[in-house]
């Protein structure tokens, strides 16, 4: 089950990456959340809609861990990602908290926390 929910993770990477906002849309729960990693709160619709000022250079994810809890799993991976918002180049490297779900439909995330981390 492991590797399902990592081949999960690559494809929301993946998606994510290229803004692809009709694939994330069939990843995300309904009543998906972003926390930032300032804190903000984005529901689904907003998250989405990022992607129309917002954009990545590169995305990398590493040291990915998979928890299963029942019909939940935690994944836990850092980032590295260059992107652009509003004109503005941004590098940032976070710790990322993904909380998937197994829904009648299949595996959907339901929330992702950020956490700044020193890019040392």
């Amino acid at each position: 089950m492991t590797v399902d929910m990592l081949h999960l993770q690559r494809a929301f990477d993946k998606a994510e990456s290229q803004g692809d906002t009709e694939s994330l849309d069939g990843l995300l729960t309904d009543d998906f959340r972003s926390i930032g990693e300032q804190g903000f709160v984005l529901d689904k619709a907003q998250w989405l809609g990022k992607f129309t000022e917002f954009a990545y250079t590169s995305l990398e994810s590493s040291n990915v861990e998979v928890c299963f809890y029942g019909h939940a799993a935690i994944i836990r991976c850092v980032q590295r990602s260059y992107s652009t918002w509003r004109g503005q180049e941004m590098t940032l490297t976070v710790r990322v908290s993904q909380t998937w779900v197994e829904l009648s439909e299949g595996w959907r995330l339901a929330g992702i926390q950020f956490s700044s981390l020193s890019d040392a």
